[in-house]
């Protein structure tokens, strides 16, 4: 059996390029899809339910991409196929999401606006999941943890970018911030278009300097064993084996995972409503004046600086692993982000607004391992042939939580809460808390064989 070549740095860099487009319009999307649907109409309680069809829809394609790219192979690769397709199909729904009152003759603006989200959600799950196959295809083990770090420091450049772009525009290219009721500003629109095209441009770079692995060369970089009889293919009732059969140590992270995940959502999904209301202390039904479109894209400022915070830290991932350990790692940085989280309740004026930067630096810190950590404990435990529709079925880990926050977690802010979404943002920081104690239950083994 022969061992993978090492790559370069820029090799790397290259392959994992795509990924700062792809974040750049999901932290788009992250920043301002609340703001977009209650500008169309929709109530605070009701926000984590449209924002379901992001979980449900990466639940049901993720895998299925995982499964189709292992067994895909033509002149144009294995991976990249996918991503490429996703990331077009993701800028259609950029473009069209922020214009969907054009569409108000044939349904009301808040249901465009809705399958919009739909639509970009699966492209970007689309898009996402060949990449995290393709650095495990591509690098051997003592690189992988260098090679996620990089894929999560790229993700970090893209979401900066993208979760500052409508500030900037507005604040340092004097773009218009006016726009009547029910209509998203032009500085937002011209945002999901720039977003758009950097997406597709950087797909496009990863596309033209990668070269994936041949089937026949894959084959000289695992055991020259023949595949079991009971493993013989089904087509896409693998999926469905494979699942039941994954990895243990999968099934450990799937616990850390869930709690990441909950919180993550809860974050993306409220801290709109929740600036609004506990820092700059406007009502509930306040959805379209100046001082909530100020909360809203201060909303993306903070949001750029836990990416940019993450970009930085995920290159120092790597060394701070090797000392500590993967699991050590990851668990201090989910309590560290935990307790950025929980700090905002202290923040209750726009005159303390600065103060939220610094509750996002600890965000950014468990961002950056949330994005690495579990993939580099990962990408050990999986047979290489199966690295992609492990991948996808991780994901299942990852979408489960949201979809449980997405239907219960309004109704508890409605109802425990009293609609005060900021005390999702600390039961947010609590639950990464209680994640970082569930790592030390992770068995982390590099390259094992996983028998079935």
């Amino acid at each position: 059996m022969k061992k993978k070549p090492r790559l370069s740095f820029w090799q790397i860099f290259n392959m994992s390029f795509g990924f700062l487009g792809i974040q750049m319009g999901f932290a788009l999307q992250n920043a301002n899809a609340s703001r977009i649907l209650q500008t169309f109409g929709a109530e605070v309680e009701h926000l984590s339910w449209f924002w379901l069809v992001a979980p449900i829809t990466g639940m049901i394609v993720q895998p299925i991409i995982g499964h189709y790219s292992d067994n895909t192979w033509n002149r144009f690769g294995r991976r990249k196929p996918y991503f490429l397709a996703g990331a077009i199909m993701a800028a259609i729904g950029l473009i069209l999401m922020p214009n969907s009152p054009e569409f108000a003759t044939f349904m009301p603006a808040l249901y465009v606006g809705a399958g919009m989200l739909m639509i970009m959600d699966a492209s970007f799950n689309v898009a996402m999941e060949p990449f995290r196959a393709l650095v495990a295809d591509k690098l051997p083990s003592d690189q992988r943890t260098l090679g996620f770090s990089i894929q999560t420091a790229l993700i970090g450049v893209g979401a900066v970018v993208g979760s500052w772009l409508p500030y900037v525009l507005v604040n340092w290219f004097g773009v218009s911030s006016e726009a009547g009721e029910g209509s998203v500003p032009v500085y937002l629109i011209l945002s999901f278009f720039i977003g758009a095209g950097v997406l597709v441009g950087s797909i496009l770079l990863t596309v033209v300097t990668t070269k994936e692995y041949s089937p026949e060369e894959i084959a000289q970089f695992v055991p020259d064993e023949p595949e079991p009889e009971s493993e013989k293919s089904l087509g896409i009732l693998d999926i469905f084996r494979d699942f039941a059969n994954m990895p243990k140590t999968m099934k450990q992270l799937g616990l850390v995972q869930f709690f990441s995940w909950f919180a993550l959502f809860s974050m993306w999904v409220f801290t709109t409503p929740a600036l609004a209301q506990h820092v700059w202390g406007l009502p509930a039904s306040d959805r379209s004046s100046p001082e909530f479109n100020e909360a809203a894209n201060y909303v993306g400022v903070i949001f750029g600086v836990y990416n940019l915070v993450a970009a930085f830290f995920a290159l120092l991932l790597p060394a701070i692993a090797a000392k500590v350990g993967r699991k050590m790692t990851h668990s201090i940085c989910l309590t560290i982000g935990g307790l950025g989280l929980m700090s905002i309740i202290f923040i209750t004026s726009p005159e303390m607004k600065w103060l939220l930067n610094l509750s996002m630096i600890g965000v950014g810190i468990a961002w950056a391992s949330i994005l690495a950590m579990p993939y580099a404990i990962l990408a050990g435990s999986i047979p290489i042939r199966k690295m992609g529709v492990y991948m996808g079925i991780f994901n299942f880990f990852i979408t489960f939580p949201q979809i449980v926050n997405g239907i219960f977690g309004g109704q508890i802010v409605k109802h425990f809460y009293g609609g005060h979404a900021v005390y999702a943002i600390v039961t947010a920081g609590l639950l990464l808390i209680i994640g970082a104690a569930t790592v030390y239950f992770v068995t982390d083994k590099d390259d094992v064989v996983v028998k079935h």
